[in-house]
């Protein structure tokens, strides 16, 4: 089968699509490493356990909702653990599990460093773009989703907010 070489107007999409995801890591980063002493990826991770009940997922969900392998999650735990921002304990209900509990001074970083992150995220994409765009944004990324996630494996993660 030849090649289907992308059209002008697809290509111009494409690499617009791959410099935001070379670029937007870098400028979240960037922001709350200086505001908050984090990478984006725990920030992230902070947020999750900040959204679950008693601020405690087991170490698999949490990995499934960051999408993270379970020894990148580890490591990252590990990091967090060491500043007291993230305990790990058995989980009461399956002795084999392990939970991720976000402690208090965890809370309240993650309480200090999201006004931050919002408003970085806010300025570098959501006010660039009107009501609608944010709309078409959305459902842009959810046709994209579809196929990178046919499984819908993290669907509860990215769908949580539709209505």
């Amino acid at each position: 089968m030849p090649t289907q070489w992308l059209a002008r107007p697809q290509l111009r999409a494409w690499i617009r699509l791959v410099a935001v995801l070379e670029l937007l890591p870098g400028v979240l980063d960037t922001q709350l490493r200086r505001d908050a002493d984090l990478i984006e990826f725990e920030y992230y991770v902070l947020a999750m356990l900040s959204e679950a009940p008693d601020r405690t997922l087991r170490m698999t969900e949490l990995a499934r909702q960051t999408n993270a392998t379970l020894p990148r999650l580890s490591n990252v735990v590990h990091r967090l653990e060491g500043r007291d921002l993230v305990e790990r304990e058995r989980c009461p209900e399956d002795g084999r599990a392990t939970n991720a509990r976000l402690t208090e001074t965890g809370w309240n970083k993650v309480a200090q460093a999201a006004p931050g992150h919002v408003a970085n995220v806010r300025k570098h994409v959501i006010d660039a773009l009107t009501d609608e765009q944010v709309d078409q944004l959305a459902e842009i990324c959810g046709a994209i989703l579809a196929n990178l996630d046919p499984a819908r494996t993290m669907a509860a993660t990215y769908t949580r907010y539709d209505e």
